[in-house]
């Protein structure tokens, strides 16, 4: 993951996950150092888990936590290996270009 810089555009990313039978979903990523305490999701009226982070520009790495068991994020089909012989999603934000 890059380091923001005070030149690098923050953005707004939603994630989701569709699950109407989990009980519990939590978004974790390099963003929060892989910690499935902290981003849980909230479902709403449709089994739709959502939750919003502010993120800076690279190449980032994420999966769910769901009722206690990892899954990939079945909506995004980048991803990249990782140590534990899984795949983990990966999302590339892009800065916009100045003008």
């Amino acid at each position: 993951m890059q380091k923001s810089s005070s030149k690098q555009k923050i953005k707004r990313i939603q994630f989701a996950f569709k699950s109407r039978d989990a009980k519990s979903v939590s978004l974790v990523g390099e963003f929060n150092h892989w910690n499935p305490d902290a981003d849980p999701m909230q479902r709403d009226k449709n089994g739709t888990w959502k939750k919003t982070k502010m993120l800076p520009p690279g190449i980032i790495g994420y999966k769910f936590f769901v009722d206690g068991e990892w899954a990939e994020d079945p909506e995004n089909l980048r991803t990249s290996p990782n140590c534990f012989g899984t795949h983990n999603n990966i999302v590339h934000i892009v800065e916009a270009d100045r003008a």
